[in-house]
């Protein structure tokens, strides 16, 4: 049976996790105790696959941002695509959130489609909205996938251009993109909303525009984004509501022997913080 994304995320969510770690694996902070590539596999793997076994029962979904594995050329998106079929296997329950931003004409994202849903083998991927609606048709059409628009993102410069007042309503353009994606664009019921924690003023705005669409939060941790504020703010009706991405924070919080035990612990300690912040709301 085809792996379907909205049920994975809901059955994570029915068990109070919205923790989902990032796989953000740069080569130049992996710990020393990895080593070099090896026939065994590569380095990116091989940490990626300590990390999993470590957090496999504490995580809502794991996201890797696929620039670090294209940054290393052809054995970096093996190591991606062996990281994915790894949490496949290990952890069928567990979504995979391939971090690609990809945006493009019509014919290029069918081919980028193909690569992150047939090749790569991921439950739900980041999409630019800049190209219009019609341009995401093969992403959309995918009705089994998670497809997680660009809204308002957790950079310092993303305002730039998301707060810009446009249209005859004279209302800022991630809101904008929020009513479009939640009223026009989720035929399919598989759209979802990337805002950052580090807004949360716009994440309760894009919240109460789109009540009942995913949201995936990047900014905890490192860009110094609330886990709590995150979880209230973007809770949804009858439910969580909420993907809350951490990266640097979890899978570099130790770069000793120790880096994937520490990586659980800070994953653990995450999720009583949810759990508390849930119960007292």
């Amino acid at each position: 049976m085809a792996r379907e994304f909205a049920d994975l995320v809901q059955g994570k969510w029915d068990e109070m996790k919205c923790v989902c770690v990032g796989l953000d694996s740069d080569v130049r902070l992996l710990p020393p105790v990895l080593g070099d590539d090896d026939l065994n596999g590569g380095k990116q793997f091989r940490f990626n696959r300590a990390i999993i076994e470590a957090t496999a029962d504490l995580v809502c979904a794991y996201k890797p941002n696929s620039a670090f594995y294209e940054a290393c050329g052809s054995r970096g998106i093996e190591d991606l695509q062996r990281t994915i079929e790894f949490i496949h296997e290990m952890a069928p329950e567990v979504p995979v959130i391939v971090d690609a931003k990809r945006a493009d004409i019509g014919n290029t994202n069918r081919a980028y489609a193909d690569y992150l849903f047939e090749y790569l083998n991921a439950d739900a991927i980041t999409v630019h909205p800049y190209l219009g609606r019609t341009t995401l048709d093969p992403f959309l059409e995918r009705r089994e996938k998670g497809i997680f628009v660009l809204c308002r993102t957790s950079n310092p410069g993303g305002g730039e251009l998301q707060d810009l007042v446009v249209g005859p309503t004279g209302r800022p353009l991630f809101q904008v993109v929020a009513e479009s994606v939640a009223t026009q664009w989720n035929e399919n019921q598989n759209c979802g909303l990337v805002v950052g924690a580090t807004y949360p003023g716009e994440l309760t705005m894009v919240r109460d525009i789109a009540p009942d669409l995913p949201l995936l939060v990047p900014g905890v941790g490192e860009q110094g984004g609330d886990l709590e504020d995150s979880v209230r703010r973007g809770r949804r009706r009858g439910g969580i509501g909420t993907v809350v991405n951490a990266s640097r924070s979890v899978i570099f919080r130790s770069r000793g022997v120790d880096f994937a035990e520490e990586a659980a612990l800070e994953v653990s300690a995450m999720n009583k913080r949810v759990v508390a912040c849930l119960r007292a709301a």
